[in-house]
């Protein structure tokens, strides 16, 4: 079978505003997986711009958030990814079956310096890493 037809697996992380822990979530998972999972990230209520502390925070592991906006949720991302990966949404995020739901419980760094946005950061990046070798089980 050639890599053409092989269909590479999808995530989407979900968070109210978008803005810090599903960001920092989907840019480790772009950056880890080397291309070899399809990534989105989306908010019920997208903030304005991502968290400048979370983009701080990134930025020190040498991964670069700054370009990235805040996305709307929609039905046709949730309807379109494998895995959906919600962070504190709760009765927000839409369900539909057949999907692999995860809810991560993460602080919420809204609001908050890079001091305190490092350990979520951290916490996902570990995280991402199970993900990663539970996707892509050569990937460990």
């Amino acid at each position: 079978m050639s890599s053409e037809t092989v269909k590479k697996p999808s995530v989407l992380f979900v968070c109210v505003h978008n803005a810090g822990r599903s960001q920092m979530a989907a840019a480790f998972l772009t950056t880890l997986a080397h291309g070899a999972i399809e990534v989105r990230s989306a908010g019920s209520q997208p903030a304005d711009k991502v968290n400048p502390a979370a983009v701080e925070s990134m930025a020190e592991l040498g991964i670069d958030m700054s370009a990235e906006i805040p996305k709307v949720l929609t039905t046709e991302a949730v309807q379109a990814s494998d895995v959906v990966i919600t962070m504190g949404c709760g009765d927000e995020c839409p369900y539909f079956p057949g999907k692999r739901y995860e809810d991560w419980v993460l602080e919420d760094p809204a609001g908050q310096g890079v001091e305190a946005v490092r350990p979520i950061r951290d916490e996902i990046k570990s995280r991402i890493e199970d993900l990663i070798a539970s996707l892509i089980p050569a990937a460990k």
